[in-house]
C-alpha cells in the first residue's frame, strides 16, 4: 500500500476512535427548568422550613438523587385560586420553563366555586402558557374535594382534571396527595396541609410523572385545544 494510502488509513482509524470515545450528551446532561405553579401545597404552608420540605424542593432532592440535572422554581401562593392564578400568570411566567405544574383549583373547589368556572379557568391558564411559551410542558396535578362538599360536586370536581388532560394533551398527575390526603398522621392539625413527612411523599407521586417527560426531552404535544 502506498505510503499516503497507509498515513490517510491510519488518520480515519484514529478520527473513529476520537469519536467513539467522545461522551455522548444525554438529556440526563441538560439542564431543565420546572417552575411549580400553584397554592399553599406547593407553597408549602405550616412547614417549618418550606425552602427545603415543601414538595417542590423534595422533588429537587429526588432529581439530585437520581443525577437528573434539574433547577426548580417554586411559585406556590397560599390562597390562591384559579382565577387569581390566571392574574399571576404573566408575572410568574417570564422565563421558558421545560415544564409547569399546574396545581390549582383546591381553593376554589373547597369554597363552592362553580364547576364550570373552575375548569374555565384551569382552561384558559393552559392556553395562556402554550401562547406565552410555546415549548414548555404543562402538567396538571389533579385534586380531589372531601365527601362533605357533596357527592356530586365532589365528582364533578375531581372529573375537571382528567378532562382538561385529554382535552389539551397535557400530562396529568391523577391525584396529587395521593397516599396522604385523608391520613391524619401525614397531616397538619388543618387536616388539609401535609407534614413534611406528607410533602416527600407528595413528591414522590409528582416525580414519577416528572422524571420520564424530563429525560424524554420530546416537545409539547401540539393537538388539543
Amino acid at each position: 500500500m502506498p505510503h499516503f494510502l497507509k498515513r490517510s488509513a491510519w488518520w480515519a482509524s484514529l478520527l473513529l476512535l476520537a469519536a467513539a470515545a467522545a461522551p455522548t450528551r444525554s438529556m440526563a446532561d441538560t439542564v431543565r427548568t420546572v417552575l411549580f405553579f400553584g397554592d399553599s401545597l406547593t407553597a408549602g404552608y405550616g412547614l417549618s422550613d418550606p425552602d427545603s420540605e415543601a414538595f417542590p424542593a423534595q422533588v429537587q432532592a429526588l432529581a439530585d438523587a437520581d443525577h437528573v440535572l434539574l433547577h426548580v422554581i417554586n411559585a406556590g401562593l397560599s390562597g390562591e385560586t384559579s382565577a387569581g392564578g390566571l392574574r399571576r400568570l404573566d408575572w410568574v411566567l417570564k422565563g421558558t420553563p421545560d415544564v409547569i405544574v399546574l396545581e390549582l383549583g383546591a381553593n376554589d373547589g373547597l369554597r363552592g366555586t362553580a364547576l364550570d368556572v373552575i375548569e374555565k379557568n384551569l382552561q384558559e391558564l393552559i392556553e395562556r402558557v402554550r401562547k406565552r411559551s410555546p415549548g414548555t410542558r404543562v402538567v396538571l396535578a389533579g385534586m380531589r374535594m372531601p365527601e362533605n362538599m357533596g357527592q356530586d360536586y365532589a365528582a364533578g370536581f375531581a372529573a375537571i382534571y382528567p378532562t382538561l388532560a385529554k382535552r389539551n394533551s397535557c400530562e396529568l398527575i391523577p391525584f396529587l396527595l395521593e397516599g396522604v390526603g385523608g391520613k391524619s398522621e401525614l397531616n397538619q392539625g388543618d387536616q388539609i396541609h401535609p407534614t413534611a413527612e406528607g410533602a416527600r411523599i407528595v413528591a414522590a407521586t409528582v416525580w414519577r410523572t416528572l422524571k420520564p417527560l424530563l429525560l424524554a426531552g420530546s416537545p409539547r404535544p401540539t393537538s388539543g385545544t
